[in-house]
């Protein structure tokens, strides 16, 4: 679709991609159609826009633009903590406010629920994790703004149920700054991505959404080893990356003696914002997360262990 309804030209891409992936035709097609979802967006975004302006409503609605995470279907994009997977665009437009500013402040979709309750006229709501961004909509230039937000914490569980045995998740948390990204694995025995296909009854690695390139990496994991464990294999304990020098976030420093003091210092504020937050993974036993109802293999719990074949089913054996 990128290049047939885009005009985006596969090709054009080579010797572009980021280092975890492959420079390969298949690949730069998947990315290219990417782009043309994204091209899609900004058209309907466009006749949205159009619309609020014939209604006479655009100078009292205000707008934001986000994702929840970046492209699926790729190593180091949705379903990783990665920047490829976490790093997705803010877009406000603010009624009466100064247009075309740049802010280089962190801030999280947490950030969203108490910016509508402030917008609303409401009293900042107990135990929201997030912090309002009416003053950065409301600001008169770009740049950093509040030098608090000077990072930015998050944290995953699982995404596909049924991806490692017993519907077990992948924990992980991070903390991302101007200089490093920290990645705390909480279970590094686990496979990230999820079982290979020798240890799975369903799809592999169920954690990665289908896609062309994830089609690529299976197919190719005898001849480009180093991209397919890069993308399923397991990961150490703990992950750091100098964003300065490796902005692909490729070469894991974390247990390098020159960093040490760096990872120390990421490890404990991050462990002090999870236990300030009442993060269940690093509160009680920490295990919260691996009990039901979010392991619950009872009938009807769980979508995607529903939509397996009945055992026996059209008179043939379970597989």
């Amino acid at each position: 679709s990128g290049a047939a309804l885009w005009g985006i030209d596969p090709a054009a891409l080579e010797g572009r991609l980021p280092g975890y992936l492959p420079d390969v035709p298949l690949v730069r097609e998947d990315v290219a159609d990417y782009l043309g979802e994204v091209q899609a967006l900004d058209a309907y975004l466009g006749v949205l826009l159009e619309e609020l302006e014939a209604r006479g409503q655009m100078g009292s609605t205000l707008i934001l633009l986000s994702g929840d995470h970046g492209m699926p279907g790729i190593p180091s994009g949705k379903a990783t903590l990665y920047d490829g997977g976490t790093h997705v665009t803010l877009t406000a437009r603010v009624p009466g406010a100064s247009p075309g500013r740049v802010i280089d402040d962190f801030v999280s979709l947490a950030d969203l629920a108490p910016t509508f309750v402030e917008i609303a006229g409401g009293e900042p709501l107990p135990g929201i994790y997030g912090r309002s961004l009416l003053a950065h909509l409301r600001a008169s230039s770009g740049g950093w703004i509040d030098p608090s937000r000077d990072h930015v914490v998050f944290g995953l569980e699982r995404h596909v149920d049924m991806a490692r045995e017993d519907l077990l998740p992948y924990p992980q948390r991070g903390l991302r700054n101007t200089d490093f990204l920290y990645i705390r694995n909480f279970a590094p025995n686990r496979r990230p991505m999820g079982l290979p296909p020798e240890a799975s009854v369903a799809p592999e690695y169920l954690d990665m959404d289908p896609g062309p390139t994830k089609a690529w990496l299976v197919a190719n994991a005898e001849t480009s080893p180093a991209f397919h464990e890069r993308a399923f294999g397991r990961r150490p304990a703990e992950e750091l990356y100098d964003l300065g020098s490796d902005p692909d976030q490729l070469d894991n420093v974390a247990y390098e003696p020159g960093y040490a003091q760096v990872r120390e210092t990421l490890a404990a504020q991050l462990l002090e914002e999870l236990e300030a937050a009442g993060d269940p993974r690093v509160t009680g036993d920490g295990l919260t997360f691996e009990r039901p109802p979010f392991t619950d293999l009872s009938e009807g719990s769980n979508r995607y262990l529903d939509m397996l074949p009945e055992p026996g089913i059209a008179g043939e054996p379970a597989q």
